[in-house]
């Protein structure tokens, strides 16, 4: 029931109870002897049994109509003061009459729009800060990570190379017999190779490729058709097309695998790779399995940084990472996450 109709019940309401009171007493004060002299009686050419009524309704409508017009005006006025707090100021009440209770919510609104004021001015100042404290945290990383690569390259693909030039220069140099060179030249091409592969691994840092709107399924096939392309080693994977509605766990886990393949190019000296993503039981599950060398994974676990870079994303998506690995027996790397199901929400 919208404004005008709810008027016009309280009016009806107030008249007609009223003029039915009024009438019932001038009736008992001046009782009349001929009562059909209402139906004769007539006021304004109508008979005073019907202009009573008509008189009654008339009344109420007009009070009605007069209601509504008035508080629909104190109702603009509020919804002026709440859309310019939509738009972040508040118009002046100076030289304008209200009733006092509209006042007053006028009062509170302007008491809310100063809150809200002051909030933005705290949030402004706090994105100010964080902006500025990521900035220089991005700094930092940066820096870390150019000293780190800066310390990769010098410690494999530096003294590979370095290792390879020494080797030719011996084979340059002469005096053995040409079984020897043979020899020398396929542990040249062994090492430069190897070399290759550190070059790849670490542009994979440097460079890393994202997602980008595409899928899981297809961001990783991507990635492992171009390696195989590129390095001698054999890749084969399975992987299904999973309904990931959490975009930060598709990003995850597609750094862990990048950070996986990179210490297989690296370290493994491995012939073969697979790749595995499934969901089974509940759980993502990618697993990373290859034929190298393998280490001792108590020693190597705290040192990598790699290992604990997959660890930690791992745990930031709520799953698990475990490797397996002994010298001459390869390496397998798993995680495993949780599915949880966000209530219908999807990520952008």
């Amino acid at each position: 029931m919208n404004l005008f109709f709810r008027q016009l019940a309280a009016g009806f309401a107030v008249i007609l109870p009223l003029v039915a009171a009024i009438s019932i007493i001038l009736f008992a004060a001046y009782p009349l002897d001929d009562w059909s002299l209402l139906w004769k009686k007539e006021v304004f050419d109508i008979p005073f049994l019907m202009f009573l009524p008509l008189f009654s309704i008339g009344a109420a409508f007009l009070a009605a109509v007069g209601s509504t017009l008035y508080w629909r005006k104190q109702f603009k006025t509020i919804e002026d003061y709440l859309l310019a707090v939509e738009h972040g100021h508040v118009p002046s009440k100076k030289d304008k009459k209200f009733l006092q209770e509209v006042a007053d919510i006028l009062s509170g609104i302007e008491q809310v729009q100063k809150q809200l004021q002051e909030q933005t001015k705290i949030s402004q100042k706090l994105a100010k800060e964080k902006a500025e404290e990521l900035d220089k945290r991005m700094q930092e990383l940066v820096f870390e990570e150019r000293q780190r690569l800066a310390r990769e390259l010098h410690d494999s693909v530096s003294q590979q190379l370095f290792a390879a030039s020494m080797l030719l220069s011996a084979i340059i140099e002469g005096g053995r017999d040409p079984e020897e060179n043979r020899r020398q030249l396929k542990l040249v091409e062994k090492t430069i190779q190897q070399a290759q592969l550190e070059m790849r691994a670490l542009l994979l840092h440097l460079r890393p490729a994202a997602l980008k709107g595409k899928s899981l399924k297809k961001g990783i096939e991507e990635l492992l058709v171009e390696l195989s392309q590129k390095v001698p080693i054999q890749i084969r994977w399975k992987v299904e097309d999973l309904q990931i509605n959490h975009k930060g766990v598709e990003d995850h886990l597609f750094r862990i695998l990048q950070e996986a393949v990179s210490n297989t190019l690296r370290h493994s000296k491995a012939s073969a790779m697979e790749v595995l993503l499934v969901e089974r039981d509940g759980f993502i599950i990618l697993r990373v399995t290859d034929d190298g060398e393998g280490f001792d994974v108590d020693k190597v676990k705290t040192a990598s940084y790699g290992l604990q870079n997959m660890r930690e994303r791992a745990r930031e998506i709520g799953g698990t990472w475990k490797m397996v690995s002994s010298p001459g027996m390869g390496t397998k790397l798993e995680v495993r996450v949780p599915i949880v199901h966000l209530g219908g929400e999807k990520d952008d």
